[in-house]
């Protein structure tokens, strides 16, 4: 099935390490309460070639092909893990797996190619300044992996910090601001309300004035927050995975889940049958059809989030700014592209094109904020798929069907948490125990009416 992302047919040029140097690893199992076993090492894994200023002069005088990112492999009829959807979370699970603790002999399957869903329409806007205790430090943590990713992977993924501002219009607006800044201060996360004056002097071109219809009072202002290139997280996770034994499945889609006497014992798909005693669910927008093949109910309603971009322009926002009650958010590119959203479409829905309507609404919340962009062209729009769920947080861990795993329910914010989705997901695989850092995101929470609301810093949040 999918797990979310954009960009024309990359899985054609997809894969593989070509470096002729092989890493050895020990095989070992370690059997676990139901007397099923994971493959610690899987034998032989080819390293992948590094790059580096090095390798770049090399390639460059002797002219040669770069290696594939990652390979293409026949499907198996067996594995020790078999993950739904190949977007950030997938594939980060699937390296944490391996790379954290050994598991290799790991499927990374996906409808599509990678990437193809929510990984690569998303607006790639990085942050951890959420509202309730356990949100904070949930995503504090994907910061934190996401700062040093691009070492972690050998790959550059472009990682920008910006700061980021959520605009406040009224006082209501301004005491959840306050709110929020007091809960982040108290996780250790850099988060503070600042007045008009500070806003303008960051966003000069950022109409502060009282004259308007929705005045700016403030702003919580989050100065590690910035901006990532997307597609470069998937590629990078991607290879990664693939250099240390994780095959890559593209073009291959779940058509059923095997269930029997409460367990899960394998998969279906248009390429055939996949034993495997666990299946982990790391799909969005179509999230609830997987879970309903293992038997599993979710509370996640699907709804399309659409999103444009503008032609490049000389580099001038350099902060990523958010206005809840305006239902927009913009920030700027590297290459100097204007890049908008808002907040999911009031319907429920699988459809991913843009329509007349959001662009109308879109510029004119734009140009509220920013009325000198009134020149610019509008170069292009899209829309992806959010898995809403009723407190606005995520759905992650086991299920009452043993060996059957969600990372689900990701609404807008799921590419902020990529990392600690596959380092919190893969522990939880491994060890068979909830890590605390999701413990609070767990399916049944919604019959135990402990639900973890982060509407007020979710909902348009970006």
């Amino acid at each position: 099935m999918v797990c979310v992302t954009r960009k024309a047919d990359l899985g054609r040029s997809a894969p593989g390490p070509v470096d002729r140097r092989e890493a050895y690893g020990v095989a070992e199992i370690s059997r676990n309460g139901t007397g099923n076993g994971h493959r610690r090492g899987i034998g032989r894994t080819k390293a992948s070639s590094r790059y580096s200023a090095l390798s770049l002069i090399r390639h460059g005088l002797t002219r040669g092909d770069w290696p594939r990112a990652w390979r293409e492999h026949d499907v198996a009829s067996s594995y020790d893990v078999v993950i739904v959807g190949g977007g950030v979370h997938g594939l980060a699970t699937a390296y944490y797996l391996a790379r954290n603790h050994g598991i290799t002999n790991v499927a990374v399957v996906d409808k599509g190619y990678l990437g193809g869903g929510g990984s690569g329409r998303n607006t790639a806007i990085l942050r951890s300044n959420y509202l309730t205790p356990e949100g904070v430090r949930f995503y504090d943590r994907s910061l934190e992996l996401y700062r040093h990713l691009a070492a972690d992977l050998n790959f550059n993924v472009m990682f920008s910090r910006r700061g980021h501002l959520t605009l406040a219009h009224n006082d209501s607006s301004l005491r959840t601001m306050r709110w929020r800044a007091e809960v982040n201060k108290c996780q250790g996360v850099d988060s503070e309300v600042i007045d008009p004056s500070q806003v303008k002097e960051l966003v000069p071109y950022l109409d502060t004035s009282q004259s308007v219809r929705y005045p700016v009072l403030g702003a919580l202002y989050h100065p590690p927050g910035g901006i990532i290139r997307h597609d470069a997280v998937v590629w990078g996770y991607a290879r990664a995975a693939d250099a240390l034994g994780v095959h890559l499945h593209q073009r291959t889609e779940v058509t059923g889940i095997d269930v029997q006497a409460g367990r899960v014992t394998g998969v279906q798909t248009n390429r055939g049958p996949i034993s495997a005693p666990i299946v982990v669910n790391c799909t969005a927008g179509w999230s609830t059809l997987i879970s309903d093949m293992a038997g599993v109910r979710t509370p996640v309603q699907t709804f399309p989030l659409q999103a444009a971009v503008t032609e490049p322009v000389r580099p001038f926002l350099h902060a990523v700014v958010v206005s809840g009650t305006l239902h927009v958010y913009v920030s700027q590119t590297d290459r100097g592209e204007l890049v908008f959203g808002a907040s999911v479409d009031p319907f429920t829905s699988y459809s991913m094109r843009g329509s007349l309507e959001f662009v109308e609404g879109l510029a004119g919340h734009v140009l509220e904020l920013m009325p000198s962009l009134s020149k610019m062209r509008l170069l292009r729009q899209w829309a992806g798929l959010c898995d809403m769920t009723p407190d606005y947080s995520p759905i992650m861990g086991e299920t009452q069907v043993e060996g059957f795993y969600l990372d689900v329910g990701w609404g807008t914010y799921g590419f902020k948490a990529g990392p600690v989705s596959g380092e919190a997901m893969a522990e939880a695989v491994a060890t068979r125990a909830t890590p605390e850092i999701i413990s609070a995101f767990g399916l049944d929470r919604f019959a135990r009416g402990e639900l973890v609301g982060e509407k007020g810093a979710a909902a348009v949040g970006h």
